[in-house]
């Protein structure tokens, strides 16, 4: 199916920062899409917290599963809309990067920490990790992505009034149009972001045990998917009711975006990429009753899982333990491997804080718990 005179097209690509000669098997998003699934930091999304830290069991969300439920939503969606599947598929993998181990507890923390210093934010730390962070070409840092994969990256929720210090300080480097949306495929992956995590949340929440069946009757969309999952499933398994109502959400969710998009996009007659950009609002969304009942998933899942006593522990631990370990590194960059510790230099905190910040993010939750017991514990090798 040919493209849409809306979808990105590689033809009017802005390129990359460093200039690289074209690959003949593969396009500018492909590539980008490989050299995301083979960096160091895609694989680390493995042991990173979705909400369950990693050890808690093993068929609970990570990054790593919750990304590739983005991707394959994404790219259903922007096949639909005659988008390009490659780029989509690329941010979708890419968007979660640079959060640390241990899920929004440990940006919390880091947040915390970081205050003095400008605070910090897992957008700007994705566009670090693949600007900077990365370490595997002789000729520059990062992963040298295409322009329009780092757009889609930085402006991830939306246009930027006020950007982070890393996305402000590369964005003079390379103009990001920061003022304007982003395109018609970073847009389906933001949107495919949220559709997985509320779908995959309820899944995982009833699997914990944290609510089941009966709490979730009353919520729209939820309450409809689970009542056809009975009708349809007479006397199955708890199980397989679970899995029926969730397939069945994320149907309506989906079906309801393409269409309320493509109505927009009959209605705005875009005629390029950047006609989406310059767009006064997202073309991509729900429309208003399901954003509504979107919303009511949302607020569900905040005061039943995300604030549940149980995952309120587990929050707690993790963002204790990574604010420790932050403490202990930054008051003594000495104690850094000799990588990072060349890079914290002497006597200047905040260039010190930097470093032992990017360290932390980019950790596993099994290495942070395992690096403080080296810091803390004097019967463990260092």
């Amino acid at each position: 199916m040919p493209l849409a005179e809306y979808a990105v097209r590689a033809e009017t690509s802005r390129g990359r920062l460093h200039h690289e000669p074209e690959a003949s098997t593969r396009s500018p998003w492909q590539r980008d899409r490989d050299r995301v699934i083979h960096s160091s930091a895609f694989r680390k999304l493995q042991y990173k917290t979705q909400v369950f830290v990693n050890h808690v069991g093993d068929f609970y969300r990570t990054r790593l599963t919750h990304s590739l439920e983005v991707a394959q939503i994404a790219r259903s969606i922007a096949r639909e809309l005659r988008l390009d599947e490659d780029l989509t598929e690329a941010l979708a993998l890419a968007h979660d990067l640079g959060h640390p181990p241990f899920g929004h507890a440990g940006e919390d923390a880091l947040n915390a920490k970081m205050k003095p210093f400008g605070g910090f934010d897992h957008n700007a730390q994705t566009l670090r990790v693949v600007t900077r962070l990365e370490s595997r070409y002789a000729a520059f840092d990062g992963l040298n992505l295409t322009w329009e994969t780092l757009e889609g990256l930085v402006k991830h929720n939306g246009p930027l009034a006020r950007p982070p210090a890393y996305i402000a300080a590369y964005n003079a480097r390379q103009d990001m149009m920061l003022g304007t949306h982003a395109s018609a495929e970073a847009q389906v992956a933001a949107m495919s972001d949220d559709i997985a995590y509320h779908s995959h949340d309820l899944d995982d929440g009833m699997r914990f045990g944290l609510f089941g069946p009966a709490d979730i009757a009353h919520l729209p969309i939820v309450g409809e998917a689970l009542a056809e999952a009975r009708r349809a499933s007479l006397d199955v398994p708890p199980q397989r009711l679970r899995h029926e109502t969730i397939r069945r959400i994320i149907h309506v969710l989906v079906s309801d975006l393409v269409v309320e998009t493509q109505s927009r996009l009959a209605v705005l007659a875009p005629d390029s990429a950047d006609r989406i950009r310059q767009a006064r609002k997202p073309v991509v969304g729900f429309s208003p009753r399901v954003a509504e009942a979107n919303h009511a998933i949302k607020e569900f899942l905040r005061a039943r899982m995300y604030r549940h006593w149980r995952v309120n522990r587990m929050t707690s631990k993790a963002r204790r333990l990574t604010e420790e370990l932050f403490a202990l590194l930054h008051a003594d960059p000495a104690t850094l491997p000799d990588g990072w510790r060349a890079q914290a230099g002497e006597g200047q905190p905040a260039q010190a804080a930097g470093v032992v910040c990017d360290y932390v993010a980019g950790m596993t939750d099994r290495f942070a718990q395992e690096e403080y017991k080296r810091l803390t514990d004097i019967s463990m090798p260092g």
